[in-house]
């Protein structure tokens, strides 16, 4: 088993996490959004709704957003992207990450991983949110392994035109009840860098 063999019901049953749903994010303040990047998004949603890949949301669009957050926050987190993160592999989380994003500029070394994004199948964010999950709680075991102080550790489930947030503190697990998309990217944006700045 791996990241992604990883259903919404396996987190509960077989890594111990208590699931419940809430509003996490409604008064998140919205990031102002550079000209460039509302452009680039554009374009690429053209492209990735034309070619319809995972791939190609991955590139035209989750991985954007990811660098317009490394800009917002002057390149102080870092971003990995389909990295092997083998963790725990007897509970399954091992195997590849769609990305990790870390509080530390660190690109070369894995450190401190604060977000986990799984990429939603068959263009659904419910898909993503199994293999996201497992993700989170891997960071979590990895953080606590080393000793990192991180309170909370945050999960994206997004197809790349919709995005789904998620939270992690030690066995409790929020999703959060608003989903958010790709044309409100400063809403997006302004979770992302939330996201940073609390764990």
């Amino acid at each position: 088993m791996s990241y992604r063999d990883f259903s919404l019901a396996d987190v509960e049953a077989k890594l111990g996490l208590v699931v419940s749903e809430a509003p996490l994010f409604g008064d998140v303040a919205v990031a102002a959004v550079r000209p460039e990047f509302q452009e680039t998004l554009v374009e690429g949603k053209i492209l990735a709704q034309g070619i319809d890949s995972e791939k190609a949301r991955s590139e035209f669009l989750i991985a954007p957003v990811l660098l317009e957050l490394r800009r917002t926050l002057r390149h102080r987190p870092a971003v990995f992207s389909g990295i092997e993160f083998n963790v725990d592999a007897a509970n399954g989380l091992n195997g590849y990450c769609d990305f990790l994003v870390t509080r530390s500029p660190r690109q070369h070394i894995l450190t401190a991983p604060v977000i986990a994004v799984a990429e939603g199948k068959n263009d659904k964010v419910t898909t993503g949110l199994g293999q996201c999950v497992a993700g989170m709680r891997a960071a979590w075991l990895f953080n606590a392994a080393r000793g990192e102080s991180v309170t909370q550790v945050y999960g994206v489930s997004t197809t790349g035109t919709q995005w789904k947030f998620l939270r992690l503190r030690d066995s409790d697990l929020t999703i959060d009840t608003g989903d958010y998309f790709i044309d409100d990217p400063g809403r997006i944006l302004g979770i992302l860098v939330h996201m940073i700045e609390t764990a």
